[in-house]
């Protein structure tokens, strides 16, 4: 192996030994302790299985069979998880195939980043992570299963499902995906269409046409953003089937993945030989193989906030140290939208997980001294699913990627970094994604234009105040403050003036989409001096430097400026589509390096 691998793995359980033990201890008590089916009094029970078949009620009264829990995020307005519609039905049936019994333990909230992008409701998005959470364990708590199915897909759910899940790690988990729409227009026609659309070359209704395109049917979006880098790291953790994540949805394949999904569950239970609760799963070295994975392919910077959540939930303890020190010696071998011109599905026809998890184990940068849905190692992950006159098989991965455009081997990647960098100076820390940032633009010296909402930003742009050389600033974008909404709505108009020859960065304590992209940003800053910050002080014109080769982001004049008093004004009131219910929980938010959550 890699020896920083190893180095970051040890010093992460050295760090990580107090609050893993407790974990782990309260996870042998709960395998236990757990009160069973046979120990719930009759009138519990009866309640529990009264919805269900005769069959399943017997086999359920007298302890037979094993019982799953599904945890959905179903709904039909999202579009990766409209698949999620007649699979708990599927899933009942193949259980039971399989001699066992599942039943739907609860439904979690599952809102739509793409659509409450730029608008309020994108304030309550981060918050959804951790009352997903909350709502798996409350599936969970009936304490009537002896496994778990979990279905979701999307930004904040997968992340919330996995942190209620390893609550409840004494039992074994599969997370069983629903896989990518089928590709639309091009990533380079979508992108072209929001710039014009920005600059006012086209109109609404050309733009809406131009989405519509892009966006189009049931399944997951295809470039890779936060969903689609949750389904890799579900993978590559070994919480998924192999070769599973990127398989179109509605497809024979698909089905027969979801069958082996739970036929594999029913193999891992407590009563099975090859018992693998979640926590076995859950460790230290697939944490580190997550960033590697991670930064590998320029995945989503949200989860630089997510894996640490996940992380402490399974008493793991990582920061931002960890995925700078990773990224410096994992080379990144991808190239899918906004990384490149392809899309997810280019990537799986290219060569996807298999290829890609083969070439990091060859490189060694993969533990492979892991426990996986699939059993002990990481070589079950290098094959790809297939049916064989209509039965499931597993085959090699192509031992060579189909399209170097898009993806390589560790031994000429496309870069001998990976895509992510820890950013730090007078301003605090931050991270930034340069996996899509050309070289000449990951350094950027220019005065300040500092914004208290991203609106403001759009106004200014329009009023042609932004046409220089510039460091847009938007400050008091916190969890604490406003949820911290990612800013994707800038890309588009932070693009436009790089094109036209100005260098341009982003610096803000809030998110950008996991589709950032060329703009350099610095993101979820943060710093102990609390309102106190330099950020807070800053005022337009200061000069600001944020050098990503280096991993600097400083105010130039900051002995000026640590004399003023603080200019940001205070967020807005927070009225509105709900976010006023959340307002008691933004104080109990912790920093984003420790996870940006209110329950870990």
């Amino acid at each position: 192996m890699n020896e920083t691998i190893k180095q970051i793995t040890d010093r992460i359980k050295k760090r990580s030994s107090k609050s893993r033990a407790e974990y782990l201890n309260l996870m042998e008590k709960s395998a236990q302790n757990s009160v069973t089916r046979s120990g719930l009094a009759c009138g519990n029970l009866a309640h529990a299985f009264a919805a269900c078949n005769d069959d399943d009620k017997m086999e359920l009264s007298e302890n037979i069979s094993s019982n799953f829990a599904i945890i959905t995020s179903y709904n039909d307005m999202l579009s990766a998880h409209k698949t999620y519609e007649d699979y708990p039905p599927k899933l009942k049936a193949y259980a039971n195939k399989y001699g066992s019994v599942a039943q739907v333990a609860s439904g979690v909230p599952a809102m739509c980043d793409g659509v409450t992008q730029g608008q309020a409701g994108m304030e309550l998005s981060l918050f959804s992570r951790d009352i997903i959470a909350l709502s798996t364990a409350i599936g969970l708590s009936h304490q009537m299963f002896d496994g778990g199915m979990c279905l979701g897909i999307c930004d904040k759910i997968v992340p919330g499902m996995l942190i209620g899940s390893l609550r409840f790690g004494h039992l074994p988990f599969a997370f069983i995906p629903g896989g990518p729409m089928e590709s639309g227009i091009t990533n380079e026609e979508k992108a072209l269409a929001r710039t014009e659309y920005a600059e006012g070359k086209i109109g609404r209704k050309e733009l809406l046409a131009s989405e519509s395109a892009s966006y189009h049917s049931a399944g997951t979006c295809t470039f890779y953003g936060t969903a689609n880098s949750n389904q890799m790291l579900m993978e590559i953790m070994g919480i998924h089937l192999p070769g599973s994540s990127f398989v179109n949805p509605g497809t024979p394949l698909r089905d027969a993945l979801n069958e082996f999904a739970v036929k594999r569950l029913t193999q891992i239970t407590h009563q099975s030989k090859e018992y693998t609760p979640l926590h076995k799963v859950v460790s230290e070295e697939c944490i580190v193989n997550a960033l590697v994975g991670l930064v590998a392919t320029g995945g989503s910077t949200n989860h630089t906030i997510h894996l640490i959540a996940i992380a402490r939930a399974a008493g793991i303890i990582i920061d931002w140290n960890d995925f700078n020190d990773v990224s410096a010696v994992v080379p990144s071998i991808t190239r899918v939208y906004p990384n490149g011109s392809a899309d997810i599905n280019h990537f799986r026809a290219c060569g996807g997980m298999g290829f890609l998890m083969k070439t990091l184990i060859d490189g060694g940068y993969l533990n492979e001294n892991v426990s996986t849905l699939m059993g002990r190692g990481l070589d079950h992950y290098t094959k790809e699913p297939f049916l064989n006159n209509g039965k499931l098989e597993w085959r090699a991965a192509p031992a060579e990627s189909l399209d170097e455009t898009v993806l390589r081997g560790t031994s000429n990647p496309f870069a001998p970094n990976g895509g992510m960098r820890l950013l730090e100076g007078n301003l605090g820390r931050a991270v930034i994604k340069i996996s899509a940032v050309k070289e000449q633009h990951q350094i950027v010296q220019a005065e300040a234009e500092v914004f208290e909402d991203q609106d403001d930003v759009l106004i200014a742009f329009t009023e042609k105040k932004l046409n220089k050389d510039v460091v847009v600033v938007v400050r008091n974008q916190s969890a604490t403050e406003n949820g911290m909404p990612e800013l994707h709505k800038l890309t588009p108009t932070l693009s436009i003036l790089q094109q036209n020859g100005f260098k341009v960065a982003l610096v803000t304590d809030g998110r950008m989409s996991g589709a950032s992209g060329k703009v350099p940003a610095a993101i979820h800053l943060s710093s102990k001096n609390g309102s106190n910050a330099l950020i807070n002080k800053l005022q337009s014109g200061d000069p600001i430097l944020l050098n990503a080769k280096t991993g600097v982001l400083s105010c130039l004049n900051a002995d000026e400026v640590i004399l003023r008093e603080n200019s940001a004004k205070p967020p807005g009131d927070g009225q509105g589509v709900g976010r006023e219910l959340f307002e008691r929980l933004r104080p109990l938010v912790s920093e984003s390096e420790n996870g940006a959550s209110f329950i870990i």
